[in-house]
């Protein structure tokens, strides 16, 4: 089976074609990060017409890249949730139309589910079969989450963020330091230069209280990033000058990073306990810092350890595509097809894989 997919759950508007099992064909990707800059964060509204915009020829490319006739193409995959709805809604609008149009199979995708098997989409990785079970650990600008995948059809969740995902963390603690917008490529970059240790910052242990509305998550295994980004807050109001001087803003940086960093390595390793297999993927696994900690416990503690290929780290198509042409999603044609809406606030199914 070929599969175009079509991602658009927030600011990237990407489409891929793959052909079942893993080969990847073509994948796209128009970023939208100069739009945003100036405002420090994704606009939704600027988001959504961009994605109007660009969608169109963002699909003919990936069409043509991959060297197949649009009657090549078996089925249609597109992300239905989480994320941002304007943004949703056209990347589904154009995935329906583009299914009525070929007479071919929709299959909406979990956003969540694209990031945690894209470990497993490059050449020369275990299959998703023989991998499981696996630890996989999705962190990005907009989720922070560890789930159990016992096998193809069963995610469950073990923990996640309650308020801000690493990603925002990055971005605001970016934000407060003056560096700009994306923050984590700035604030990896600077850190590479600074002591780690130079500034003591708090690292959240969240007790069985703090999850009383999330009776399904484990404490242990769950983050919370809010307090980090008020202590930060409240050291740059008494030390301004870490935002001017270039050494001391380099140690601020690398003391974040590292109080980020510490949170997401921590509960890796309370995750894999009696787990061989950790997969990684999202936007932020792209820090050096957090990958090189990880390989390093991954070398000591005997793992195996599959990080996503970096040019499948952040929001793409080829990951959506990917667990469509695995068959981890339902398929829905003709009527039924033009019925599905998208779900922003859509979390990882606990206890199956599929949408």
């Amino acid at each position: 089976m070929i599969v175009l997919g079509i991602e658009t759950s927030c600011d990237e508007t990407s489409a891929a074609v793959v052909r079942a099992p893993g080969e990847v064909l073509s994948n796209v990707v128009f970023t939208q990060q100069e739009m945003h800059g100036p405002f420090g964060g994704v606009v939704p509204e600027i988001a959504s017409r961009s994605h109007l915009e660009k969608l169109p020829d963002v699909v003919e490319q990936a069409r043509e890249e991959s060297g197949l006739s649009w009657g090549e193409i078996d089925a249609i995959a597109v992300t239905y949730g989480p994320g941002l709805a304007s943004s949703l809604l056209i990347g589904m609008s154009g995935a329906k139309g583009l299914a009525m149009r070929l007479g071919i199979p929709l299959i909406p995708v979990n956003h969540l589910h694209g990031h945690i098997f894209s470990a497993l989409l490059s050449p020369g990785c275990p299959s998703i079969q023989e991998a499981c079970p696996f630890i996989a650990h999705v962190v990005s600008g907009g989720h922070t989450s560890l789930v159990e995948v016992k096998d193809p059809q069963t995610v469950r969740l073990l923990g996640q963020t309650i308020d801000d995902a690493a990603g925002e963390a990055f971005d605001k603690g970016a934000s407060l330091l003056g560096l700009g917008y994306p923050g984590g490529p700035l604030m990896d970059r600077l850190a590479k230069e600074g002591n780690a240790s130079a500034v003591k910052f708090p690292r959240t242990q969240l007790s069985a209280d703090s999850l009383k509305h999330y009776p399904h998550l484990d404490p242990e295994l769950s983050f919370s990033y809010s307090g980090l980004k008020t202590s930060l807050m409240y050291y740059v109001k008494k030390h301004p000058e870490s935002r001017d001087d270039d050494v001391q803003r380099q140690d601020v940086v690398a003391s974040y990073q590292e109080a980020i960093v510490d949170a997401l390595v921590s509960r890796c390793v309370r995750a894999m306990d009696g787990q061989t297999t950790l997969a990684m993927g999202g936007g932020v696994s792209l820090n050096s810092r957090l990958r090189a900690r990880l390989q390093g416990e991954a070398a000591a503690r005997g793992w195996q350890l599959l990080l996503t290929e970096p040019r499948f780290c952040a929001d793409n198509a080829a990951m959506i595509a990917f667990v469509a042409a695995q068959g981890l999603a339902g398929v829905t044609k003709g009527v039924d097809a033009m019925k599905i809406d998208v779900m922003p606030s859509l979390s990882i199914v606990i206890g199956s894989a599929r949408c």
